[in-house]
């Protein structure tokens, strides 16, 4: 089946699990496992295999009774639907510690993403190298992004610079971007932003170990 048959109905919420979905049957065809059940896939993935198998069914995968899903068909599907059967370039924006870790992140080779080009405004850290690309000033921005070709930004700036590289990326032509800054960025309807703060993910971690650990603040405890 070709890209244009594959369905563009899939809701978000089931395009959110996906991953999980293909992490796992990487770690089955890891093992030599060809086959699994719905509930071996739902266990690994941490759902249910009710939710799986709905899931599943937006990618017209169903299984076969008594067999299961072959394991290297449903990750094709998988990858299929979420665009990762040809590499996607990646343009990260900010050479710090994070900047740095995410260049030298070799699981973005493996999951159809290639990190084309690194930048940072900084004149000291311009020419120097990470992960075998020179990083470049931002003034090379444009010249990177080839009009109508699909180019993921990754914002990896202090906050206050975020607004300022996402304003840099949108007017390039890039139309998704990837923000790890502390900050939220306005950009035009069209174009796709994710935000990944780990500090939410951290306090709302706690908030969580606070509950468990029945020391929540009273007036929370009163009602709950």
């Amino acid at each position: 089946m070709s890209v244009e048959h594959v369905k563009r109905d899939i809701p978000d919420a089931t395009v959110a699990r996906l991953p999980g979905y293909l992490r796992a049957l990487g770690e089955f065809s890891s093992k030599d496992i060809r086959s699994v059940s719905s509930e071996e896939l739902a266990t690994a993935a941490g759902v249910s295999s009710a939710k799986l198998r709905k899931d599943l069914s937006h990618l017209g995968s169903y299984g076969v009774r008594g067999v299961g899903y072959d394991v290297t068909h449903l990750a094709y599907q998988i990858s299929r639907a979420l665009g990762l059967t040809h590499d996607w370039p990646v343009v990260i924006v900010g050479m710090g510690n994070l900047g740095r870790a995410l260049a030298s992140y070799g699981g973005f080779a493996t999951k159809g993403f290639k990190v084309v080009a690194l930048l940072d405004r900084d004149p000291r850290v311009v020419g120097g190298r990470a992960d075998n690309l020179i990083i470049q000033p931002m003034t090379a921005l444009e010249a990177l992004v080839t009009p109508g070709e699909a180019c993921i930004g990754v914002i990896a700036t202090p906050a206050d610079s975020a607004q300022e590289v996402a304003d840099r990326l949108v007017d390039a032509g890039v139309s998704s971007i990837l923000n790890f800054a502390a900050a939220h960025v306005q950009v035009p309807e069209h174009v796709l932003t994710r935000k990944v703060d780990l500090s939410t993910e951290l306090q709302i971690l706690a908030f969580h170990e606070q509950q468990r650990a029945g020391t929540l603040p009273d007036e929370l405890l009163e009602g709950a």
